[in-house]
């Protein structure tokens, strides 16, 4: 079959340096999908960027063609070579459109959601708003959106990360382009809703013959998306080829270092872990509810429950995880321990700094105690971009809690940020750089480095894994399991990966639109979980065998609404049976 694009020899600098992608060659033909696989920094995104002309300015093309095939008739376009002006009238959002890695950085702040989305529509074909808007609502209940229209009154601030990356992912398909490059497009989704989303844009490719070219870090992702895959190192190809073959006996060393190091849910069941009665962190009773404006000036406001008598205690030197999709009101969870949050009336969080300290009421605090709380408690936020100052250096970033508790001098703020950096993977000579200079996963990294320069206690870490490639990943959760050891520090972890969480967690609580379901050590939640909620989650994790597809049946059933849960499990509205023990440290949602 003839390319839809052909990418031939592309090699791509900056200034007068030497070119940092090297004679890439690749193609990609209609209703076909081509995964770009490598770790931060191997060139893959830059490369796809170069497709769509977006390069950085002090960006070079030293050599390459990139041939998009002729629409309607028309004659093949050099995307190198055409003008800027038919590139954004016939091309970018047209007839390839691109999904971006961070949506907090893409998505307009001033704008709401819905509005944005659409405007892909009236750009491009003539349609009235009533219609705009119609076809954005659909879209968005595609993409996983329980309430689409509150979603399209909402501004991005107010959607959560995976949220908003799915309002990327509903910019980018609302369009029906001919290529659609996804650049990291389920990065930070639950693995529920990503389940989704792949199916939805398999389902997209089948309805409109749409190419895809998927950047990812995930080999589960690939498995089951792509037909092709080209392996990227250091700006070359390592490996490219079909996809079943490669992901079955994948043959250059990087390419097996990549599936070596990808996390996975372990089939043994391992011995409980002991419990401990020494507990860092208690949240009891807690429940947070949050007024939403309705949209509309003669309708009340909308009491959203973010969290719903949520009990949790972490033991120190341990860690506990959090698991569940986007909304779930884990990260609301995490805001509430660290005080970032306020509690309804009833609910607590209880911080013991030290072994057999009385406990401290995180939420009843003076100024002074809150200055030595936070010094204790850090926190890794999910989105790199917009936790780093763009107009700081790296230094400075890093300096800053050490200047604001007015611990050493300038000299040992330089000391101490160094060695941070070396922590966490990078060199030193990086502490005079701009966050704009660095990938993704870097970014991700320095905010780690600045959460553990006041030598925390308690570290709050939300998806601090999620922007990562499975090297880089590998490498930061050892780095944070060596730290909690020799430290015996203390986690509370968010994430939606579930691998990761089986990793690194000695307890896991799985959350669902602000209610713990099921919680318990991962060796018996993984191997042996009640809930059905916790089964979708489980049937969702994509992993890097072409025999073990995603079960969406399965993952539906379980993501679906209360009401259609087995009977044990069922319930309706706020009406939901208590958490009871069935084992020892073993604790289900359902009906006695």
């Amino acid at each position: 079959m003839r390319p839809l694009l052909s990418v031939e020899d592309l090699s791509i600098g900056f200034g007068k340096d030497k070119p940092v992608v090297r004679n890439v060659n690749f193609s990609v033909a209609p209703g076909e999908t081509l995964a770009l696989v490598g770790e931060s920094g191997s060139g893959k995104t830059i490369s796809c960027r170069a497709v769509l002309r977006i390069l950085p300015r002090t960006a070079r093309l030293h050599s390459g063609r990139m041939m998009l095939s002729g629409g309607d008739g028309d004659g093949d376009l050099d995307l190198a070579r055409i003008s800027e002006r038919q590139m954004r009238r016939d091309v970018r959002g047209n007839r390839i459109a691109m999904i971006f890695q961070e949506p907090m950085r893409s998505l307009s702040p001033l704008h709401r959601i819905g509005n944005q989305v659409a405007e892909i529509i009236h750009l491009h074909r003539s349609v009235s708003e009533a219609e705009a808007r119609r076809e954005v609502l659909e879209c968005f209940e595609r993409v996983g959106f329980p309430d689409p229209d509150r979603t399209w009154r909402s501004y991005p601030f107010e959607l959560s990360g995976g949220m908003r990356q799915r309002a990327m992912i509903a910019m980018a398909m609302v369009a029906k382009p001919d290529l659609l490059i996804a650049d990291e497009p389920t990065t930070a989704l639950d693995v529920t809703t990503q389940a989704q989303v792949l199916g939805l844009m398999k389902d997209l490719q089948q309805e409109t013959g749409m190419a895809m070219i998927l950047v990812t870090h995930d080999l589960g992702v690939v498995a089951n998306m792509a037909e092709q895959v080209v392996v990227m190192h250091k700006g070359r190809v390592m490996e490219a080829g079909p996809a079943e073959p490669i992901l079955r006996a994948p043959a250059h060393p990087y390419t097996q270092h990549l599936f070596n190091a990808a996390p996975k849910i372990p089939e043994a069941i391992c011995p409980l872990r002991d419990g401990q009665e020494d507990r860092i962190l208690e949240l009891r009773n807690v429940t947070k509810t949050f007024t939403m404006r309705s949209g509309k000036s003669w309708s009340k406001p909308v009491l959203v429950r973010a969290c719903e008598q949520v009990d949790l205690s972490l033991p120190r030197g341990k860690t506990l995880a959090i698991v569940g999709e986007s909304g779930s009101g884990k990260t609301t969870a995490a805001r509430i321990a660290l005080g970032a949050e306020t509690v309804d009336p009833g609910g607590e969080v209880l911080f013991r700094p030290t072994t057999g300290a009385a406990p401290l009421q995180v939420h009843d605090m003076d100024r002074d105690a809150r200055r030595a709380f936070q010094r204790q408690a850090q926190m890794v936020f999910q989105d790199p971009y917009s936790s780093l100052s763009p107009r700081q250096r790296i230094f400075d970033t890093l300096a800053e809690p050490l200047e604001i508790h007015g611990i050493g001098s300038r000299a040992d703020h330089k000391s101490r940020a160094a060695e941070m950096l070396r922590l966490v993977g990078l060199p030193a000579d990086m502490l005079s750089r701009y966050p704009h200079a660095f990938s993704g996963g870097q970014r991700q990294r320095l905010s780690i480095a600045r959460a553990l320069m006041l030598d925390p206690a308690l570290l709050v870490c939300d998806e601090p894994t999620s922007a990562l490639d499975v090297s880089v990943q590998e490498q930061i959760l050892t780095l944070l399991e060596e730290i909690r050891d020799a430290r015996q520090l203390s986690y509370l972890f968010i994430s939606h990966d579930l691998a990761v969480v089986a990793r690194i967690a000695d307890e896991v609580a799985v959350m669902r639109r602000g209610m713990i379901v099921e919680q318990g050590p991962p060796e018996v939640l993984f191997h042996d979980p009640k809930h059905p909620y916790t089964k979708a989650l489980i049937a969702a994790q994509p992993v890097p065998d072409v025999d073990r597809p995603i079960n969406l049946k399965l993952v539906a059933q379980g993501a679906g609404a209360p009401e259609s849960w087995p009977e044990a499990f069922r319930f309706a509205g706020q009406d939901a049976p208590p958490l009871v023990p069935l084992d020892p440290g073993h604790k289900v949602r359902c009906h006695v």
